[in-house]
C-alpha cells in the first residue's frame, strides 16, 4: 500500500510530471506553475501525495471553506491504476476534512468522463441534480 504524505515542495517535479501525463489538455490556471504555489498557500494539508518508495504514483488537491469540502484534482499514474491509491487518497483526504469538521463534499466530473464518474459511484458520491455554473475572472 502506498504512503499518503502532505505535499512537499521536494515533489514538485513529479506532481508536475504526473499532472502532465494525466491532465494533458488542462487550462492555464491549472497548470502545475500556477496551481501548486496557489493550493500551498492556503491549506496545504490538504494536497497530498501517495508515494510508492520515493516515487509520486498519485495526488488529490482539496479545500475547505467552512461550510463545504471540495475535491478538485485527483491524479494516479496510469502504470499504478486499480491498485487502491485512488481510493487510499479519497479516504484520506475525507477524513482529514472530516477533522475539520466538514460534513459534505463536493466534486465536479466532465459528463464525457463515465469511467471516472463510476470510479466516484463506487466511493459512494451520487449525481446531484443542480447545475455547475462557473465565471472566469
Amino acid at each position: 500500500m502506498s504512503r499518503i504524505r502532505s505535499y512537499d515542495d521536494a515533489h514538485f517535479a513529479q506532481v508536475a510530471a504526473l499532472w502532465r501525463r494525466v491532465f494533458p489538455e488542462d487550462a492555464p490556471h491549472s497548470q502545475p506553475e500556477i496551481a501548486i504555489p496557489a493550493k500551498i498557500a492556503m491549506q496545504r494539508d490538504l494536497f497530498l501525495v501517495a508515494l510508492e518508495g520515493e516515487r509520486v504514483a498519485g495526488t488529490i488537491l482539496a479545500g475547505y471553506d467552512g461550510h463545504r469540502g471540495w475535491l478538485y484534482k485527483l491524479a494516479v499514474d496510469h502504470n499504478a491504476r486499480r491498485c487502491g491509491i485512488g481510493t487510499h487518497l479519497v479516504r484520506t483526504t475525507e477524513a482529514r476534512l472530516a477533522d475539520l469538521g466538514c460534513v459534505k463534499i463536493n466534486l465536479q466530473v466532465r459528463l464525457s468522463n463515465e469511467a471516472v464518474a463510476g470510479f466516484w459511484r463506487a466511493l459512494g458520491y451520487e449525481v446531484e441534480p443542480i447545475v455547475s455554473m462557473g465565471k472566469r475572472l
